[in-house]
């Protein structure tokens, strides 16, 4: 690991680079970002969270053709909406993500907010979350995710760490989902996981530039590195180690690093 003051004023700065407003516009987020209300939020971020591999235009895109269909509604549409209301969902693809895995989504997420008012139930049933990172919320959330009938190939598009994923994108999730700060990008509109529970969201962008600083041993996105890589973060900013996504995400996807 680098000089420690030195490295973390260089991953503050990028911080402050990418961490802002003008962030939003190009990344999945702004799919979230387009509602106010704290159910929308969260249906449309689990959705872009999901969607949210390969070209950036054609994820949001392709998640803006979702939130459509949903009447830009997303909730309601979850709640009240009838088998007719599906038939432009049968021929949705985005990559391996295809309409059988849609229509499933659909059907848990009705099934969930027929009994609960908020996602974060789906990852911390009880009041409070004590683990010291989120691996057990997400244990949790993937073996409730499927605890109805489902289909077996879903399962693909669900990570979990008890199959070593890094996880990536339910980490993005949920740091959009818990963190709390004043830059208007992540929302903390939860409460039960707190902000030094968040582990950094690990993909092959940031396990380059995490290794070529020293923060990993390996290039491997997987859920050890993404564990290893958040306690040296921890090391830098104790209250905060998910923050600095923005810098290494921003260096590896957009610098090049």
């Amino acid at each position: 690991m680098q000089n420690q003051p030195d490295l973390k004023r260089f991953l503050d700065s990028k911080v402050l680079l990418y961490n802002r407003a003008a962030f939003i516009e190009k990344d999945p987020v702004c799919i979230p970002h387009s509602y106010t209300l704290k159910q929308d939020i969260e249906i449309s971020g689990l959705f872009a969270a999901t969607l949210a591999w390969g070209n950036r235009t054609t994820i949001i895109n392709n998640c803006r053709k979702l939130m459509a269909w949903m009447d830009n509604a997303p909730y309601q549409f979850i709640l009240h909406h009838k088998d007719s209301d599906l038939k432009p969902f049968v021929h949705f693809v985005h990559r391996t993500f295809n309409a059988t895995d849609l229509l499933y989504f659909i059907s848990l997420l009705q099934y969930h907010y027929q009994m609960y008012d908020t996602l974060e139930a789906a990852f911390v049933p009880g009041n409070r979350y004590t683990e010291e990172n989120t691996e057990q919320a997400l244990v949790h959330f993937h073996n409730y995710f499927f605890s109805i009938e489902h289909p077996e190939r879903t399962r693909k598009h669900v990570a979990t760490p008890t199959r070593n994923s890094a996880c990536k994108r339910l980490n993005m999730y949920l740091r959009w989902m818990v963190r709390k700060d004043n830059n208007g990008v992540d929302f903390g509109i939860w409460n039960k996981i707190k902000m030094p529970q968040l582990v950094c969201p690990l993909d092959v962008h940031v396990a380059r530039v995490a290794a070529r600083l020293e923060l990993i041993p390996n290039i491997k996105a997987d859920w050890n590195n993404a564990t290893l890589l958040t306690s040296r973060l921890k090391e830098l900013n104790p209250k905060d180690p998910a923050v600095y996504d923005y810098a290494l995400f921003g260096l590896g996807a957009e610098e090049r690093m």
